[in-house]
């Protein structure tokens, strides 16, 4: 099998390694296309308004500068002599939930290798649940192939990318795996913090609030909460078809 791998944090990103280390549990034939520099947040944007360069970092190892999903098309169509059969995105530093989902632009990577016809899968690590700072990465290595081996054996819908997050907890204490639905906190967690440079002024800081939710069981945020692996298959139809039902019915009259 040969596998890309990429991720949002950057080329230099201890999540890669961790993937890596992955990765070689399931093939020897291991690519790697990673941003040049941290893209978190970026979701599925691509650059269209300029050209994007690589940096041969290793062997069969690229820096791009670019986004995800930058890295995911070139490296399928320019820097692989042929299209992998798997693509690893991850393992990011953070989870990557609930309605992180939409601009997470580690699953970006994935939804763009769902697009191209690759299998995908996701991967983040939680942190900070316990305390400030707690980021166990070993949890993620430990527990990578356990997550990931029966999907690849087992396969999934060519529309679907496979949502794998490890909870903030040691490899030992994991409970299991779950099997969930992406799920919604029940308060935003996203915060600015306004500051004043030297010549007065205004500028601001965009980040998280390290607050929990009360999540439903069965979502991958309980799972996460309570110790569980959460795997997710997602999709890219933002239809919400209840409503959709209610606006035809609307129409009719």
């Amino acid at each position: 099998m040969r596998i890309l791998l990429t991720n949002d944090d950057g080329i230099n990103a201890p999540g890669l390694a961790v993937l890596e280390d992955i990765a070689r549990e399931i093939s020897d034939d291991v690519w790697i296309a990673a941003p040049e520099e941290e893209q978190s947040g970026k979701g599925r944007a691509i650059s269209l308004t300029h050209p994007v360069r690589t940096r041969e970092v290793g062997d069969k190892a690229w820096a791009v500068a670019g986004t995800p999903s930058d890295c995911v098309l070139l490296a399928t169509h320019n820097l692989m002599p042929e299209k992998p059969d798997l693509v690893l995105s991850g393992v990011n530093r953070g989870q990557n939930i609930a309605e992180d989902t939409s601009f997470s632009g580690t699953i970006a990577a994935a939804l763009f290798g769902m697009q191209l016809g690759i299998p995908s899968i996701a991967l983040s690590q939680s942190q900070s649940f316990r305390e400030r700072g707690s980021l166990p990465w070993d949890t993620a290595r430990a527990w990578g192939s356990k997550a990931i081996k029966p999907l690849i054996e087992h396969g999934w819908p060519g529309d679907a990318v496979m949502n794998v997050n490890f909870p903030d907890v040691e490899p030992d204490e994991v409970k299991g795996i779950q099997i969930t639905r992406q799920g919604f906190r029940d308060e935003s967690i996203i915060h600015t913090d306004r500051r004043e440079d030297l010549r007065g002024n205004d500028y601001y800081w965009i980040g998280y609030k390290g607050k929990l939710s009360k999540p439903d069981a069965g979502t991958d945020l309980r799972a996460i909460y309570d110790g569980y692996v959460s795997i997710s298959p997602l999709h890219v139809d933002l239809t919400h078809e209840v409503f959709l039902r209610t606006l035809r019915e609307l129409w009719k009259s």
